[in-house]
């Protein structure tokens, strides 16, 4: 893994969470996505070098939203870059993690991305993210 590419925070609208993290971050939100096959709507800040990422639930039964209904709004999961995908996805199921994507699927911000089970990451759902190309 490279980097911390983006912080997932789970929210329940983008209209006041969006300048909520303006004012905090003293940053403007500098783009905005939906992201279809995760019925997420989302919006992105810089903090440094990582990207802050809020995702707003597009369906009242999305993973969003049943998420927060869980545990509230808050950090829903972190990003982290990697080189290869689908070697660093081989990589970690022999090491004994459960990735949640057979494949690597379409993200958000141009990436490709799949996921790790919480069980098996104490508790974080960690996603992994590459470029494409």
């Amino acid at each position: 893994m490279q980097k911390v590419e983006h912080i997932g925070i789970a929210v329940k609208d983008l209209v006041s969470s969006v300048p909520l993290f303006e004012k905090l971050l003293n940053s403007p939100c500098y783009k905005t996505e939906s992201v279809e096959s995760e019925q997420v709507n989302t919006a992105f800040f810089r903090s440094g070098t990582t990207k802050i990422e809020l995702l707003e639930s597009s369906d009242p039964d999305g993973i969003i939203a049943k998420f927060i209904s869980k545990k509230g709004e808050g950090l829903h999961h972190i990003a982290f870059e990697v080189a290869d995908i689908e070697q660093e996805m081989e990589r970690l199921r022999k090491e004994g993690f459960v990735v949640l994507n057979d494949k690597p699927k379409p993200g958000a911000d141009n990436k490709w991305v799949c996921f790790l089970h919480p069980k098996t990451t104490n508790g974080v759902l960690i996603e992994l993210c590459m470029e494409r190309k």
